[in-house]
């Protein structure tokens, strides 16, 4: 069974443009903190603006697939395994968040 924490670090790293080891992350603030503190109404203010950018037909659509990502990045990275889904869930859940996005644009 694959572990999915680097995974959903990548997709933080991804969609943020920013990297753990940034220095606004010291101590107990987290990339991780971050992202679950700007989680689910404040997540287009951490997205990469150049992402924000490249969307542009539907801002609804847009959000709602940035929510869904990041919402499965912090799953992917719960703080026990046992917690975290499993490489399979991961894929489906992916091939959801893609459908529902074309679906609206």
């Amino acid at each position: 069974m694959a572990d999915v924490y680097s995974f959903g670090i990548m997709l933080m790293e991804t969609f943020t443009k920013m990297k753990p080891t940034d220095d606004m992350f010291v101590g107990e603030f987290t990339m991780r903190r971050w992202v679950f503190e700007s989680f689910p109404n404040a997540i287009t203010q951490i997205v990469d603006v150049d992402l924000m950018n490249a969307v542009e037909n539907n801002d609804r659509a847009e959000e709602s697939c940035f929510r869904s990502i990041m919402g499965l990045a912090l799953e992917c990275t719960a703080d026990f395994p046992e917690e975290r889904l499993s490489a399979k869930d991961v894929l489906t859940r992916l091939k959801k968040i893609k459908t529902e996005f074309f679906k609206h644009n």
